[in-house]
């Protein structure tokens, strides 16, 4: 069994560590599909790439970046368990992933429920 999208996945939060979601672009398949939780769906390496600029302004904006805590994968499907990081503090999730001859042919976000004061 092939570990394509282990390795897919580990370059993307590689490269992501620097923080500029455009860069992450040339690793999504041309008819790619994200899903995130806040921002809606995006069908398509173009509103992809659209959707990685807007992630550039808003993340600086609010101040927040993503460290992955764990991956894991195997074959066409790998997972990552991240945490978002800003002054507000901390918040977990993750994304699963599908790949296809080296390309993101899907990611899906989920984000845990922002936890209430009591």
């Amino acid at each position: 069994m092939s570990n394509q999208a282990l390795e897919v996945i580990q370059k993307f939060w590689k490269i992501q560590d620097d923080r500029d979601y455009e860069k992450l672009v040339d690793l999504f398949a041309d008819d790619a599909v994200l899903e995130d939780p806040i921002y809606g769906t995006f069908n398509g390496k173009e509103a992809i790439a659209a959707f990685m600029a807007k992630m550039n302004v808003e993340m600086a904006k609010i101040e927040t970046h993503f460290d992955a805590i764990e991956i894991s994968g195997g074959g066409d499907t790998a997972w990552c368990q991240w945490e978002a990081v800003s002054p507000k503090g901390r918040r977990q999730g993750c994304g699963l992933y599908k790949v296809r001859d080296g390309k993101m042919t899907y990611y899906r976000d989920y984000i845990n429920a922002e936890e209430k004061a009591q």
